[in-house]
C-alpha cells in the first residue's frame, strides 16, 4: 500500500458492495479522515452508519460535494450519468471525482458533452473485483487487495486528480493500471460481461428442461463453479449488458462462431479438431492459473 501523509474527506454517491468496501478499506488504511455518503435509499445510509462504513450521511448530492475533497460515484450503471453530471456541475470543494462503473464509454462521452469545464477533475475508474453478494452489508475492507483497478483518463485529465485517485486505490490495496476507454470496454466485455451472460444463459436453459430437478440434483463441482456468477445481481448485470451493448455483442458473436465450430466438430465426429481446441484452451487456462497464483502470493 502507498502511504500518504494527508488524509482526505471522501464522499460516496451510492453505497453498495463496491462503495461500502472501498469506504472500509480507506478508513482502515488511514487514507480517509472522514467518509460521507448519499444514497437514494435512506435505509442504506442508516445501515452503513450502523456498520461503521460511513461517518455521516448527506441529505443531497450537492451537500455532499460541498463537504468532501474526493468524491466517488458508486451506484448502478444505468443511474450513473445524471449523478456524475450533478457531481461535476456542483463540484464544490472536491479536488477530484471518480467512479466504479463497469462500463466507461457512455459515461465518459456524457461528461465530455455535458460538463466539459469540469471534466478535467473526473477520473473514470473500474475495480476488477466483486462478489455475487451485493449491498452495503456485504462490504469487505479486503475486497480490493491484490486486485487490479483500471483508470481511463485522457489527455485533458488533471494530473493532480489522476494522482489522487491512484493513491486512493493503492491505499485500498489495489494495483492501478491506465488504459483507453474503448480498450477497457472491449476487454471487460470479453473477460467479465460475456462470462456473466453465458452463466445466466446456461442456468436459464437448464431450468427450462423437463428433467431440471435431476439436472440440478446431480450437478457437480464444475457446474457450480461455472454458474456461481449467475447468482449476481440481475438488475446490475442487465444495466451493464445494455451500457456495453456494442462491445458485448461483438464478444458474443465471436463466441457463437467458436461454439458453432465445436458443434460442427462433434457432429462430424472430428475428434482431432475437438482435442486441438480443448488442448489449446487448457494450455492458456493453465498459464492464466499460474500467473494468478503468483499474483495472489505476492510474487509478481
Amino acid at each position: 500500500m502507498v502511504s500518504d501523509p494527508r488524509r482526505y474527506a471522501i464522499g460516496f454517491v451510492g453505497l453498495g458492495l463496491i462503495g461500502g468496501s472501498l469506504a472500509l478499506a480507506l478508513k482502515k488504511a488511514g487514507f480517509a479522515s472522514s467518509v460521507i455518503a448519499w444514497d437514494s435509499d435512506p435505509s442504506v445510509l442508516e445501515r452503513a452508519a450502523h456498520l461503521g462504513v460511513i461517518d455521516a450521511a448527506a441529505h443531497s448530492v450537492s451537500a455532499l460535494m460541498q463537504s468532501v475533497e474526493i468524491a466517488v460515484l458508486a451506484c448502478p450503471t444505468q443511474a450513473c450519468e445524471p449523478l456524475i453530471l450533478d457531481m461535476l456541475n456542483d463540484s464544490g470543494s472536491a479536488i477530484c471525482v471518480t467512479d466504479v462503473a463497469s462500463v466507461k464509454g457512455e459515461l465518459y462521452r456524457a461528461v465530455v458533452d455535458a460538463a466539459p469545464k469540469s471534466a478535467a477533475i473526473y477520473v473514470p475508474g473500474h475495480p476488477i473485483a466483486g462478489s455475487e453478494r451485493s449491498g452495503v452489508a456485504a462490504a469487505d475492507a479486503a475486497l480490493f487487495e491484490r486486485h487490479r483497478v483500471i483508470l481511463t483518463p485522457d489527455s485533458n485529465t488533471d494530473p493532480l486528480a489522476l494522482g489522487l485517485v491512484q493513491k486512493l486505490w493503492a491505499a485500498a490495496g489495489a494495483t492501478v493500471q491506465c488504459m483507453d476507454v474503448l480498450e477497457h470496454d472491449q476487454l471487460l466485455a470479453a473477460t467479465s460481461h460475456l462470462p456473466h451472460v453465458l452463466a445466466y444463459a446456461l442456468v436459464d436453459a437448464l431450468a427450462q428442461s423437463p428433467i431440471r430437478e435431476d439436472i440440478f440434483r446431480f450437478a457437480a463441482g464444475g457446474f457450480r463453479d461455472f454458474t456461481r456468477i449467475a447468482s449476481s445481481d440481475p438488475v446490475m448485470w442487465r444495466d451493464i449488458a445494455l451500457a456495453n451493448r456494442d462491445a458485448l455483442l461483438a464478444a458474443m458473436d465471436d463466441f457463437c462462431t467458436r461454439l458453432e465450430a465445436l458443434r460442427s466438430s462433434i457432429a462430424a465426429r472430428d475428434g482431432a479438431a475437438l482435442e486441438s481446441t480443448f488442448r489449446s484452451a487448457k494450455t492458456v487456462r493453465d498459464e492464466f492459473a499460474r500467473d494468478l497464483a503468483l499474483r495472489d502470493s505476492g510474487s509478481s
